[in-house]
């Protein structure tokens, strides 16, 4: 009769414990995370971090959510009212802050690519280029957009507009200023 074999114990993700004081910006309390922090989480990433969190303990699963950059390789861990309300915190606590990088996160635009813009990308080389450096927030943000227009001339005018600023062109799209196929 054979023995079963045992199976590793499944690996939990590297976190990260500290205290800190709950702040606010505006309207939104935060946690401050440092570089060096965050890179203990994630070396090396881009954007918003999605990440589990739990305050004093609290809540019992951890909240999920995307710490938002600061500069410098610094993050603003906001902390939404319903994870606050567990850990019964307020502006200006000092709190134990538990950080796990969330590894079930999937980045990528969640609407496909439309034919006539992955077409129009393939044909202008310097809009391709200005969309593969586009961080995935703001690729999302677009193929969200254009899966909502309805008509072809909507697709039509709004294409326009987006290969213009992509390839280099100054102008509006989508709400932003825009130069040299960057957010300005």
């Amino acid at each position: 009769m054979k023995s079963p074999q045992r199976r590793p114990a499944p690996r939990r993700a590297a976190g990260l414990r500290f205290r800190a004081v709950v702040r606010i910006l505006g309207i939104n309390p935060y946690v401050p995370v440092s570089a060096a922090q965050a890179a203990e989480l994630k070396q090396h990433w881009r954007g918003p971090m999605p990440v589990r969190y739990r305050i004093d303990g609290r809540p019992r699963t951890p909240w999920r959510i995307n710490m938002m950059p600061a500069g410098e390789g610094s993050f603003y861990l906001y902390l939404h009212a319903a994870a606050r309300a567990a850990a019964e915190t307020q502006v200006g606590d000092e709190v134990d802050v538990e950080l796990v990088f969330d590894d079930a996160y999937h980045a990528g635009p969640v609407d496909p690519m439309p034919p006539w813009f992955a077409e129009a990308l393939a044909v202008d080389r310097a809009a391709g280029e200005a969309w593969e450096a586009l961080v995935p927030s703001l690729q999302k943000e677009v193929l969200r957009y254009f899966a909502r227009l309805k008509s072809p001339q909507a697709q039509a005018r709004n294409l326009e507009k987006a290969l213009h600023v992509l390839g280099g062109g100054e102008g509006r799209f989508l709400a932003r200023g825009w130069r040299a196929g960057r957010v300005v």
